[in-house]
């Protein structure tokens, strides 16, 4: 199968977009202050869940990238 460059861009961009959001959510998770993340300094099922869903698309965002990554390299090699 053979991505458009505008897909395979899409895709790259989605994978970048997906690290820059998920970094600056879980530095803020960490940094939690409200008392939702931590309880008297131990972690809390919010803290496990959203870590979770960070780390799951810590995962799909470099997947999708790749594959964007991927296309690109594969339309500059037939150019």
């Amino acid at each position: 199968m053979k991505l458009s460059r505008p897909v395979s861009w899409f895709l790259l961009a989605f994978g970048v977009w997906s690290w820059i959001i998920w970094v600056t959510f879980v530095k803020n998770l960490v940094k939690d202050g409200s008392g939702l993340a931590f309880d008297d300094g131990h972690p809390t099922a919010y803290f496990w869940v959203h870590l979770t869903l960070a780390v799951v698309s810590f995962v799909l965002g470099t997947v999708i990238g790749g594959i964007g990554l991927r296309g690109l390299r594969a339309l500059r090699q037939t150019s």
